[in-house]
């Protein structure tokens, strides 16, 4: 989770938005962090977050550019995890003024579902605040190493359809998908999650998530070849000692009919089971190719294999 706050903080700090992007970011942080809310037969505006920082952001911008006062309340929940800490956002003072400000209702009043058609058909600055928007509410993001994935959770299809939407326009394809009845917005290439986070403002989070991404790529790909090696060690060493069985038959089978090549090649297959063919070529007086000796070996099997056939000829 630190990775995740850090990089809600980082969002949280942007600077250099034109006003119809704050705008455009504050209504996506109301979108998708709550809404409007029916409360005793009025409405008031609710936005829940996990990251203090996003919280204030919007607390400030709703005061300091709509011109309406937002109290910030501090939660706590007990989870099976444990304790989860909510900061929540709430407006309760000429609400269907704001509503009608950020979009989250229409002219006709009516209750937006998805985002405000001003922000879908924006510029991009107003597309990339509202994913930052979006994100700051309702973002997941994997920890490095692990399966690839950044995340939102969305309040309605709508929502999702309409994030889907707009990550187009940036060249980026999310995917829209239904997880336990609540609609995310995925992306799960690294590439386009590195181009994510730097265009919603994040280009410090970025790299580093690519970077311990990297790094854990590279401890997998050595944990892969250590495995391979000790894969390849194990089948080493059982053929060996096959192979010093069968030696050790062969010279039972033709006793002191051997010639001397051979015998020293079989011999030294027995004497240093644990040792390769090439290590066992080193070992030979003279030394010899470990071609050489799987050569002179294979000569030693098949004599012995062939006078046990002889054998059981005359038997018969």
């Amino acid at each position: 989770m630190a990775l995740l706050d850090d990089v809600k903080s980082e969002l949280a700090a942007f600077e250099g938005d034109s006003p119809a992007a704050i705008k455009a970011q504050a209504a996506a942080m109301i979108r998708f962090g709550g809404g409007l809310r029916p409360v005793q037969n009025t409405y008031v505006i609710q936005a829940v977050f996990t990251s203090l920082d996003s919280a204030e952001w919007l607390r400030n911008t709703l005061r300091d550019v709509f011109g309406h006062e937002a109290e910030v309340n501090h939660l706590t929940r007990q989870t099976p995890n444990g304790p989860v800490e909510t900061y929540v956002v709430l407006v309760t003072r000429n609400v269907v003024a704001l509503a009608l400000q950020t979009g989250l209702v229409d002219r006709r009043k009516q209750q937006v579902r998805g985002l405000p058609a001003e922000v879908v058909n924006g510029s991009i600055a107003q597309i990339k605040a509202a994913w930052r928007g979006a994100f700051m509410a309702r973002g997941f993001l994997s920890d490095p190493g692990k399966a690839s994935f950044l995340e939102i959770a969305c309040p309605t299809e709508e929502a999702a359809m309409a994030l889907c939407g707009v990550a187009r326009r940036l060249g980026i394809q999310a995917k829209h998908r239904t997880l336990r009845s609540s609609e995310r917005v995925t992306l799960k290439d690294p590439d386009a999650i590195e181009r994510m986070l730097k265009l919603m403002g994040a280009s410090r989070s970025a790299r580093e998530w690519t970077g311990k991404r990297s790094d854990g790529e590279a401890r997998g790909k050595a944990n892969r070849l250590a495995n391979f090696d000790d894969a390849n060690m194990r089948r080493s060493a059982k053929a060996a000692a096959e192979a010093s069985e069968k030696v050790q038959h062969a010279f039972e089978v033709l006793g002191d009919n051997i010639p001397d090549n051979l015998r020293q090649a079989g011999q030294l297959r027995i004497d240093h089971v644990d040792k390769s063919l090439e290590e066992l070529g080193k070992l030979a007086e003279p030394q010899i190719t470990k071609d050489a000796i799987a050569g002179r070996i294979r000569r030693l099997l098949q004599l012995a294999e062939k006078t046990e056939k002889a054998r059981a000829a005359e038997g018969k």
